[in-house]
């Protein structure tokens, strides 16, 4: 973080820069430290700025100019949603900044973060990742302005672009431009894409139309085209199918896809392999201090918020067409060793300070851990293994979930094991004795589950289980709760104004609340957010099968919905 820190280490200078839009918090769930981390352990000097100043150069500048290429983050949130409700209105905090306090990352902070680089470092190859970069990856509906953004390779003008979970492929696009530079001295002349930057699962980049020929025709590539931006911006249906068309792609391992953009293109890979148990073991055993950085004075709420949680696995095979999570850490789970996650239990019970209760053991949905494919998934064509049923494929391990969940326990110094990240309600109906285990031995009072909506017609544009799974899950709860003579309760999640949600749907939500005297506290307005199939669903008004749907589309449609079920929470989301 600073030049005193790189002289204690003998660093005269970096290999790679990470600048990031989040404070520095030296905890395996921060991109970028985790970034770090890694790289580090592969013999690479890495340093990090932290929300740097976007005023000038100094401050991204302060560490020196990188030997091989700087890699650039907006942080674990979206700029623009860190900055704004779902009403457009201004957050007066941020949760990832000392103090909370908000501002201190700009909005679009990759574009911005990449021109002062390019300002302060010309010719540096750029690398941008995390969930700001990953969803922008193609053309794509910015609620914020009301338009279709070309890729974001255009506006932040990118070397490349690294989609998800990005270890693997930062590693290697350094690694290649290490071998590149060949003991010439920085600044590196722009090597050749087909020796640099081709290639590299999990990465998109800018490529000239006049070379798409020579790269489809190369073996193995046969790329998926997706309608370019210039038919998107002339038919707003073309966006839906694009993002239909990637989603698939992005689960499936085979091919890349092209996209053009006047005389451009986007060529986006084909998507990483998940990490193997053995990797993601190793970058969960590298010596994280699980603190923030020592030069803060203020407390980084986010921090506190994670301090005792433990990750145990990556994706999500739920597909909800809303949510951006799939899209980027994919819908193949990648899970940890139990190993692996003890010694992270214990080490964590090892801290001074601790105080013997680990908030959270999980992931997305906890109880996904170990969950797998029977079948071939480069073959299958479902969005949703879970929707509208669950897949026959979809081998779920509850059991060991809960029997993790049991040994974490009995580390010696932890005394209670929840599960904050909560549970998908439908697979938990489908293992009696794991239901019954984390409700009456993992809930400290509260439980997470997303029904998101009552309607049969909005959940099936959600791609969310039916109401009845719900309130059987419910009665399950109740009951396991009851059985344990503890006081305990659902916390649903519930989305207003979804495309395809009408208002009488809402009034329907809002008498299914009332029947179960439920007050919800936490109602999220839809947020178009990029690259997902319900944003393209709200900017084209077709739901996927090209049906037209209503969509409530204004600021007073969207409030009038949410508050409905919100009373008068106008600014939730």
């Amino acid at each position: 973080m600073s030049r005193e820190e790189m002289d204690a280490l003998g660093w005269a200078e970096l290999d790679v820069l990470l600048v990031s839009g989040d404070a520095y918090v030296d905890h395996p769930s921060f991109g970028v430290p985790l970034l770090g981390r890694w790289l580090v352990a592969h013999g690479l000097r890495v340093g990090v700025v932290a929300q740097p100043a976007w005023a000038g150069t100094h401050d991204v500048a302060r560490l020196g100019r990188p030997r091989l290429l700087a890699g650039i983050s907006a942080g674990a949130l979206d700029s623009m949603l860190a900055h704004y409700t779902a009403f457009r209105k201004k957050r007066h905090d941020d949760a990832y900044t000392p103090g909370g306090q908000a501002g201190a990352r700009p909005n679009r902070a990759v574009t911005v973060y990449a021109n002062l680089l390019r300002r302060a470092f010309p010719g540096l190859p750029l690398v941008a990742g995390g969930i700001e970069a990953s969803l922008r990856r193609l053309t794509h509906y910015d609620f914020w302005t009301d338009s279709l953004r070309r890729s974001i390779l255009f506006d932040a003008r990118l070397d490349l672009l690294v989609c998800g979970m990005g270890e693997q492929a930062l590693l290697t696009a350094a690694q290649r431009l290490d071998a590149a530079l060949d003991g010439a001295s920085p600044p590196l002349k722009t090597p050749a894409p087909s020796v640099v930057w081709d290639g590299i699962p999990g990465t998109a980049r800018l490529v000239r139309q006049a070379d798409l020929a020579d790269l489809a025709a190369l073996p193995g590539r046969d790329p998926v085209w997706l309608p370019a931006h210039e038919d998107q911006l002339a038919s707003p249906a073309k966006l839906l199918e694009a993002a239909l068309a990637h989603e698939l792609h992005a689960h499936q391992a085979g091919r890349p896809c092209v996209q053009l953009a006047g005389d451009r293109a986007v060529w986006l890979e084909r998507p990483a392999a998940p990490l193997s148990v053995a990797a993601l073991d190793a970058l969960y055993d590298l010596p994280f201090s699980r603190r923030p950085h020592p030069a803060y004075g203020l407390k980084i709420p986010a921090a506190a918020m994670i301090a005792a949680s433990i990750t145990t696995h990556r994706g999500c095979a739920g597909g909800c067409s809303f949510c951006s999570l799939a899209l980027h850490q994919g819908r193949r789970l990648a899970s940890r060793s139990a190993a692996s996650v003890l010694r992270e239990a214990g080490r964590l019970a090892g801290e001074s300070g601790f105080s013997g209760a680990i908030s959270d053991v999980g992931g997305p949905s906890a109880n996904m851990w170990q969950a797998r494919c029977r079948f071939d998934p480069d073959r299958c064509s479902r969005p949703s293994c879970l929707h509208p049923a669950i897949c026959p494929g979809f081998a779920a391990a509850q059991g060991a979930c809960i029997d993790l969940l049991r040994r974490v326990r009995d580390v010696p110094g932890i005394r209670h094991v929840r599960v904050a990240s909560g549970v998908r309600f439908d697979l938990a109906l489908a293992d009696a004795e794991a239901l019954a285990a984390y409700v009456g031995e993992f809930t400290g009072g509260q439980l997470k589950a997303a029904p998101e909506h009552c309607r049969p017609s909005v959940l099936r544009l959600m791609r969310k289980p039916g109401i009845k799974a719900f309130e059987r899950f419910l009665a399950a709860f109740a009951g396991h709760s009851r059985g344990k003579n503890k006081k305990q309760y659902v916390v649903p999640y519930l989305i207003s104004a979804f495309p395809g949600c009408t208002d009488e749907d809402m009034r329907d939500l809002a008498d299914w609340l009332a029947r179960r005297r439920f007050s919800p506290q936490q109602v999220q307005c839809f947020i178009p957010t990029p690259g997902t199939v319900a944003t393209a669903m709200f900017y084209s008004g077709l739901d996927p099968e090209g049906k037209a749907i209503f969509v409530a589309r204004s600021d007073a449609e969207r409030l009038r919905q949410h508050r409905l079920i919100a009373g008068g929470k106008a600014g939730a989301g």
